[in-house]
């Protein structure tokens, strides 16, 4: 069964570009619920080593490898960036938004997903970190077989 994802906007919109879609109506599909994912590597050392954190200082630089872990593990669950349905987006600095915004465009095209996006004194997963993301996917549902009815047997005299 194919997914059904349609997005949701207001009687009254207003022609603007936004980076995110007001509300998303799944009717059909299998959620793929992510843990938050920031430019470190997805796997990483608990307790954590300093040298897994060597991350760029630039918010561009870390939200394309963020992207890029974002890519991998929704392909892992079989879905792409077209699949995502909310994001939830923790930002060291909200200033930094524009270069966040800029990223994801350029990964999600004219895909829009809801978003909510906070600033956090820090992320826990390291000092290093300026952003961290957490997702819902839809996917299509996997394929069913038709129940079938048991044959009814002869009666034996």
């Amino acid at each position: 069964m194919a997914k059904d994802v349609r997005a949701v906007h207001h009687p009254d919109k207003r022609h603007v570009e936004m980076p995110y879609a007001p509300a998303l109506l799944v009717r059909r599909g299998s959620l793929l619920f992510l843990s938050g994912l920031t430019a470190a590597p997805v796997y990483h050392s608990h307790p954590h080593r300093e040298e897994e954190f060597d991350l760029p200082p630039r918010m561009r630089d870390q939200a394309a490898l963020l992207m890029e872990n974002l890519k991998t593990t929704l392909a892992a669950a079989g879905c792409g960036l077209a699949d995502v349905v909310s994001a939830t987006r923790y930002l060291t600095d909200v200033a930094e938004q524009d270069d966040l915004n800029a990223v994801w465009a350029s990964y999600l095209g004219a895909h829009r997903p809801t978003t909510t996006t906070v600033e956090v004194s820090r992320l826990a997963t390291h000092r290093n970190c300026k952003v961290e993301i957490s997702v819902i996917a839809v996917a299509s549902a996997p394929e069913t077989k038709p129940a079938t009815r048991p044959r009814a047997r002869k009666r034996r005299r």
